[in-house]
């Protein structure tokens, strides 16, 4: 494709008009190591022609050291993109992910790739929304990495529908060497029965848990199946996911801080059982939603271990502001105290919860709504959690 060279007057018209840039912005662009004519052309380009904040010009001018000396490279990148089809609408937002496109060689590097994207059934608005994930994608090199890769998961084989999926979650994953280990370790799935959709979620999901040597794979695929996750369940993948990261000495810390945490061994492999991805978390996230389930809500810790879901969803936008709901529904007497578990409460999807404890009482409890979207607190209503034989409950 011929590429023409740009008109540049507009741009260094726009340079020359461009009024001081006011405190402090101004003195973010003073540095020892760069020319602040650099800076200001920079800036003055992402401004003029991106349309970009002056605030978000100087941060991608500084915190990713982008350098335009002139509209020349730049002006070609655009072009390209909105040649394959990108809208004025996404092409900023690309540059905003992967400020160093705009130095590319439009036509030897950039335009090959696309290219290439395009010729394996990726449309323009597609390659846009991989790139909002995984910013590299167009960074990768075409010969060792996109080509390669590409021929790797088609290789499994993956649906052409399901490409665009694996690209935009491939970022930490887009090596041949890593991904050379897929055929091998998905040999080893199917062999011990690994239902196919299970195992093309994860190829098309989380990459990485495919990765490791064979005989890793199957070294944790062996220790899952003693803790007595079948290879045929729901929760093989996410156990495989979990323990496939985690070398012995982390596995074992992890155990040791559920234990200090009043779980027995048969706790923490009942909860493993049931949902694998509370290891992932971090000790510290952990531990607060413990507190407070136990302290507060005067759960024991075993109660915690039996609905390890409840782990997983988040302290501060889903626990607490649900356990207030119930706090509020049985002070105004419209549930009674032990008449619905309130485990199976917090691990309700959000539209069901809404739908049987906020939408349902909103007439005689209007208050719901703000409670649950946390706009108001249980002491701003008046309510709080009333201490009974030491324990806080609701």
């Amino acid at each position: 494709m011929q590429l023409l060279v740009p008109n540049s007057l507009s741009h260094f018209h726009f340079f020359q008009k461009l009024p001081p840039l006011s405190r402090p912005y101004s003195s973010l662009l003073e540095s020892d190591d760069d020319k602040p004519q650099d800076h200001y052309f920079t800036v003055s380009y992402l401004i003029n022609s991106l349309g970009f904040s002056p605030k978000l010009a100087l941060s991608l001018s500084k915190t990713h050291k982008l350098r335009l000396k002139s509209p020349e490279r730049p002006d070609s990148v655009i072009r390209l993109l909105k040649h394959y089809g990108f809208s004025d609408t996404q092409i900023p937002e690309i540059v905003k992910k992967q400020p160093s496109l705009l130095l590319c060689n439009a036509e030897k590097i950039l335009a090959p790739k696309l290219q290439f994207l395009g010729s394996i059934g990726l449309s323009a608005t597609t390659i846009a929304e991989v790139m909002n994930y995984n910013q590299r994608i167009l960074a990768q090199s075409l010969e060792r990495s996109l080509k390669p890769c590409y021929d790797i998961i088609k290789s499994v084989p993956i649906p052409d529908d399901m490409v665009a999926v694996f690209f935009k979650n491939s970022r930490r994953a887009m090596g041949v060497k890593l991904l050379s280990n897929l055929p091998p370790n998905i040999s080893v799935l199917r062999e011990i029965q690994v239902p196919e959709s299970a195992i093309l979620f994860c190829v098309t999901y989380h990459p990485l848990v495919l990765a490791p040597n064979t005989s890793k794979l199957r070294e944790s695929v062996n220790k899952i199946i003693n803790i007595g996750i079948l290879p045929s369940s729901f929760t093989f993948m996410k156990a495989l996911q979990v323990v496939s990261q985690m070398d012995e000495s982390k596995w074992a810390q992890k155990k040791e801080f559920y234990k200090k945490c009043g779980w027995t061994e048969e706790d923490f492999l009942f909860a493993f059982r049931k949902n694998p991805l509370f290891m992932s978390l971090s000790e510290k996230n952990s531990s607060s939603k413990m507190e407070f389930l136990v302290n507060e809500m005067g759960w024991r810790s075993a109660d915690v271990a039996e609905y390890p879901d409840i782990l997983t969803h988040s302290l501060e936008k889903s626990i607490i502001p649900r356990c207030s709901v119930i706090r509020v529904l049985q002070y105004k007497g419209l549930i009674k105290k032990g008449e619905r578990s309130l485990s199976t409460m917090l691990i309700n999807s959000k539209k069901r919860f809404h739908d049987r404890f906020v939408s349902k009482y909103q007439e005689r409890a209007p208050e719901l709504l703000s409670i649950i979207q946390g706009k108001m607190s249980l002491a701003e209503f008046g309510l709080g959690f009333e201490e009974r034989g030491g324990v806080k409950q609701l």
